[in-house]
């Protein structure tokens, strides 16, 4: 570290290894690691891009991203990238903001209400440098970022990376520098510290940290290190994942969410705790992080080989009549994947149950092959996929919901690759022609690196083990995912596309990614664990953000939308869903509010209560009739809640 000083604030089975560099540079593009998905490979995907008409729908303020790196969309740190104006972040457990001249540090206070809890911004430490006028992120990886603090001629001066899972920022100074603090309770190691100042010979590093809240600074000092990077690698068995993070120029202070206490793996002893919307964040010295999540199971379609004839022959009946009531498919980027996904799962039950799936079939390849014609954007404005050149991404004519500023990416494609990995199931030469647009849809939500053309897991973020929606992240609050269950449903759809093209290791990504996904689905939205949170009156979440989780969704706030969001499409590969069946009844019940499932999403109720009790959800099966959701059929609720029936 050079001069190294300590001084404090006074008053308060298969597996791949991924890492972007940091600070790369366009020259610089990491090569594909041993092991990367050939569907994906950057070779496969220049062709396919080349191919495709560029088009970009809306640009995007990004005057802070230096040149030469992939818009980073969807992530936890988006907020510091676009729009006018930079947006707080949350790197667990901090909050960071760039403010006039330097930036500001933060540890949320946990707040509590009926419908919420907040990570509130609390007193602080405020850095200032000299001279400093403007901020550039100049680098990032699979869970930090590097921002330069630059003066007025756009020169840098120093250098501060944010990492998830850090209580800590390490800045490097790019010149000799002088920083002023303003603020308590935090510690810093490097440089020459004299009061409230920090100075930094150039190439030098100081690094701030927050201790747990009742802890002196003093005490971890020799704990601190400066991360230089991060890097993933996970392995792949039959009944689980493991993933390891690695945090580069450590052994150093790094906390853990709940979920990866529940498989953390060769730890060091815990040494304090942060409070923490999302749990207690237990602080650990350690270089990496590991933890195993439970794997699960990735089917096409239902398996109806338990039902009886009765309820064989009363499915059969319900899809002869759902196939021929043919419906448009929807134009747009959302409702037309939706509605080819809802049509494969219809399909696949057809065919277990022996009706007529011809024109079913038809119609479903042929809506297919349209999305996945590269040219099509030069012909129509619908049904097509245009590649946006200037962000770096595949965007659906028409768009919807924000997907044309990369919102929901991952929720919309997951229905198209589901789709199109169940009908290709049993017909690789169908999966040959969908290719040329469908490997890049699946490029664009997952990308094993980044590429320069398509960025690194897009919206997944390791660390948190979940995936973030808004592409920009214009919020106070960080970036925020609403259904965690769309999100575990891209990578099941991600898991069948690839299993249709013959790429294990892809299908492996899409095995790990969907079992991280799953597993904070659970912990932190479907079946969470709220004790800790006396005064939050609510069984599930709507909405997970960086500093705050809500009982509330984008669209609706009736408590059966709340559940419904967290449900859907209660497809195949969600069979995380029955991780606790003990907590489903009362869940359910919230959602109903002294209401049967003759609601609007009740039949996502209806499905989710089958796994608990499938013969009362059986019983029930009449109150849903015409008020079926657009991403299944009547067939499909039937299917689903007869196959869970004891007897």
């Amino acid at each position: 570290m050079g001069r190294r000083s300590f001084g404090f604030l006074v008053g308060g089975a298969t597996a791949g290894l991924l890492t972007a560099g940091c600070t790369r540079t366009p020259d610089q593009v990491p090569p594909t690691p041993t092991g990367t998905a050939s569907t994906l490979a950057d070779g496969h995907v220049t062709e396919l891009v080349g191919a495709m008409p560029t088009r970009t729908l809306k640009p995007l303020v990004m005057d802070r991203l230096a040149d030469g790196l992939t818009p980073p969309t969807n992530r936890w740190f988006s907020g510091l990238v676009f729009g006018e104006t930079a947006q707080p972040v949350f790197p667990m457990p901090l909050g960071f903001a760039l403010v006039d001249g330097g930036f500001e540090l933060w540890l949320p206070e946990v707040v509590v209400s009926d419908k919420a809890i907040i990570g509130s911004r609390g007193s602080g430490l405020k850095v200032l440098l000299e001279g400093a006028t403007g901020a550039m992120v100049t680098g990032f990886d699979v869970a930090s970022v590097a921002v330069e603090l630059r003066d007025d001629s756009g020169a840098g001066l120093a250098e501060v990376r944010l990492v998830q899972g850090s209580p800590s920022v390490t800045v490097s100074a790019l010149r000799d520098v002088t920083f002023k603090t303003d603020g308590s309770g935090f510690g810093v190691v490097g440089g020459e510290s004299t009061g409230q100042e920090v100075s930094l010979r150039e190439g030098e590093q100081a690094v701030w940290f927050a201790p747990p809240p009742g802890t002196d600074p003093a005490d971890l000092a020799d704990l601190v290190a400066p991360v230089t990077g991060t890097a993933v690698d996970w392995d792949v068995s039959d009944e689980s994942v493991t993933t390891t993070l690695t945090y580069l120029g450590g052994p150093t202070l790094l906390v853990t969410m709940p979920h990866h206490e529940a498989g953390i793996q060769d730890a060091s002893e815990p040494i304090g705790q942060y409070p923490n919307v999302y749990g207690n964040l237990v602080l650990r010295h350690a270089d990496q992080l590991s933890w195993t999540s439970k794997r699960w199971e990735i089917q096409p379609t239902l398996d109806l080989s338990g039902l009886d004839d009765a309820g064989r022959e009363k499915v059969r009946g319900l899809a002869v009549t759902d196939i021929a009531e043919v419906q448009p498919y929807p134009e747009d980027s959302y409702f037309g994947g939706k509605a080819l996904y809802r049509d494969s799962q219809l399909l696949g039950i057809a065919r277990q149950v022996g009706a007529d799936d011809a024109a079913l079939a038809s119609r479903l390849t042929e809506t297919l092959l349209k999305w996945a014609e590269p040219d099509g954007a030069t012909s129509r404005e619908t049904q097509c996929f245009v590649y946006d050149d200037v962000h770096k991404g595949m965007v659906g004519l028409e768009p919807s919901f924000g997907s044309e500023e990369f919102n929901d990416h991952h929720f919309h494609y997951g229905y198209f690759l589901h789709a199109a990995g169940t009908v290709c199931a049993e017909d690789p030469e169908l999966a040959d022609r969908l290719a040329p647009v469908f490997d890049l849809v699946a490029a664009d939500i997952a990308s094993p690196v980044d590429n320069g053309l398509f960025p690194q897991f897009r919206c997944f973020d390791v660390y948190a083990s979940h995936s973030w929606a808004s592409g920009t992240a214009p919020f106070a609050d960080g970036n925020n995912q609403e259904s965690s269950s769309e999100a575990v449903n891209a990578w099941a759809g991600l898991a069948l596309w690839a299993r249709a093209r013959g790429d294990a290791e892809l299908e492996k990504q899409a095995v790990w990614m969907h079992a991280l996904e799953a597993e904070a689905a659970l912990a932190y939205w479907l079946q969470p664990d709220v004790a800790e949170f006396p005064g939050f009156g609510h069984l599930v979440f709507g909405m997970g953000w960086g500093a705050k989780r809500d009982y509330a969704t984008w669209f609706s706030p009736d408590p059966m939308a709340i559940l419904m969001i967290q449900i859907i499409p209660a497809g195949p590969g969600a069979t995380y869903l029955a991780a606790n069946p003990e907590v489903i009844p009362a869940a359910v019940e919230e959602g109903l509010a002294s209401r049967n499932f003759g609601i609007q999403y009740g039949d996502y109720g209806l499905m989710y209560s089958a796994i608990e009790n499938g013969d009362a959800a059986a019983e029930s099966l009449p109150q849903v009739e015409g008020i079926i959701d657009n991403a299944v059929t009547m067939t499909y609720v039937t299917a689903y809640v007869l196959s869970r029936r004891v007897g």
